[in-house]
């Protein structure tokens, strides 16, 4: 309580200072801007040839080809590239990291993603421009962060404000699918954090319910249950009786109780699927079940499947605790067991990240630009943020904006090419300085 209270209170006093502009940019910060500017058109070619290329999780030549692409981009700009390859059973690209060394200010880790949903067989058209917004496969999830990410580091570089300092880029290749084992998928990512202070994450750009600029401080945990009844079966004329009460009033009487004592603020725990009868079966890599089962039989088998989401270690804990408490209070004749996994650890709204956010929001703020203000954490989905948000200081939110991110409208807003890569230098120079 006392945590979530000073989180409160940081909020307030965020939303109190970032509403006043600040004193302005130094003459340094002001090249760094003018160079932002004068590189937009190169960025916006970039991101052209970029999208142009198909980069599906499932199509490692595609993400590999992309990532040779932005790979020249950081090493005309000073940074070393190299490819992290995953195991070839994984079926995964691998990921493209590049870095620059020094013993000044604060080590920052930048995170982009090379792969989008669109596979090679997406009818989705690539890129259409109307001059304004562009629409096409993977523009604003995420290559438009991608692209902000290189056009403000070129714009430090030009300034001369990348010498002496530690910045890494981790561009994983299987953000939008993450190969499995999810330890080994990552490593490179957690490595990079391990060596870093502070991580920026630039999926898409948002605004809060009240159309404001903002950016986040908090991510859900996305995970899952698996819920398994058995029970005693027989004739239908003995339920409820010495035969039970089957499978299926169990699994009904587990749902509804999670339903009636679980819900609160930040936890959803959504029963998905659910399969049950005589028999029944299911298959996690078709995403299908089968069941067998008459009217006149009590059921013997019930399958329930669904996801967990929170916004700390804590809820999640609680949680998990809460539903095993209701699971084992099992209806006469019926046997339950539940299972977890955590597919995404949380990334919790903790000080830190708010005090990055009051960073950005000021550089933003000083730049001309809007204040910046906290996203509600918990109406924002997963991301490869989370897998660092537990080590270090993290934001994220400082990409492109645009909408539509997975469907066929997928879109991005030009103009917020450069506006975010402003921002992104100005926090950049100012962490690291």
């Amino acid at each position: 309580m006392k945590t979530r209270h000073a989180i409160r209170t940081a909020l307030a006093l965020l939303l109190v200072t970032s509403s006043a502009m600040a004193a302005g940019l130094d003459a340094q910060e002001q090249q760094i801007v003018a160079n932002v500017k004068r590189h937009t058109p190169d960025a916006l070619k970039l991101l052209e040839r970029s999208v142009l290329i198909n980069s599906g999780t499932l199509n490692p030549t595609g993400v590999r080809e992309v990532g040779a692409v932005y790979a020249k981009a950081f090493e005309a700009i000073g940074f070393k590239a190299h490819w992290v390859d995953m195991p070839a059973e994984m079926k995964r690209a691998g990921h493209l990291v590049a870095e620059r060394s020094g013993d000044k200010g604060k080590r920052v880790l930048l995170i982009g993603h090379l792969d989008t949903v669109f596979e090679k067989d997406s009818p989705v058209p690539p890129w259409q421009s109307d001059g304004s917004k562009v629409r096409g496969q993977g523009v604003s999830d995420m290559k438009g962060g991608d692209v902000i990410i290189l056009l403000a580091l070129r714009a430090l570089n030009d300034a001369g404000a990348l010498d002496g300092r530690t910045v890494r880029a981790v561009f994983t290749g299987d953000e939008e699918r993450v190969g499995s084992p999810a330890e080994v998928a990552r490593a490179a990512l957690i490595d990079a954090a391990k060596q870093s202070d502070v991580a920026l994450a630039f999926e898409g750009a948002t605004k809060d319910e009240q159309g404001r600029d903002a950016a986040t401080i908090g991510r859900r945990a996305s995970g899952g249950w698996h819920l398994n009844v058995t029970a005693r079966t027989g004739h239908s004329a003995g339920v409820f009786g010495k035969d039970g009460y089957g499978a299926v009033y169990e699994a009904a009487r587990v749902l509804n109780a999670f339903r009636e004592q679980l819900i609160e603020p930040d936890l959803t725990f959504n029963a998905a699927t659910i399969v049950a009868g005589t028999s029944a079966k299911w298959d996690d890599g078709e995403s299908q079940g089968q069941a067998f089962g008459k009217t006149n039989v009590i059921p013997r088998d019930a399958q329930v499947r669904g996801d967990l989401r929170y916004l700390t270690a804590e809820q999640g804990a609680k949680a998990r605790e809460r539903m095993q408490a209701i699971v084992d209070q099992a209806l006469p004749g019926t046997r339950s067991k539940i299972s977890f996994h955590e597919s995404y650890p949380p990334m919790a709204p903790t000080p830190g990240n708010l005090k990055v956010l009051e960073a950005y929001s000021q550089a933003s703020a000083d730049a001309g630009l809007n204040a910046i203000v906290p996203f509600p954490p918990g109406l924002r989905g997963a991301g490869d943020v989370q897998f660092v948000a537990p080590l270090i200081d993290s934001l994220d939110g400082l990409g492109a904006a645009g909408g539509g991110a997975h469907t066929p409208d997928e879109w991005l807003e030009i103009a917020s090419i450069e506006r975010g890569a402003i921002r992104a230098a100005l926090l950049i120079h100012r962490l690291t300085r």
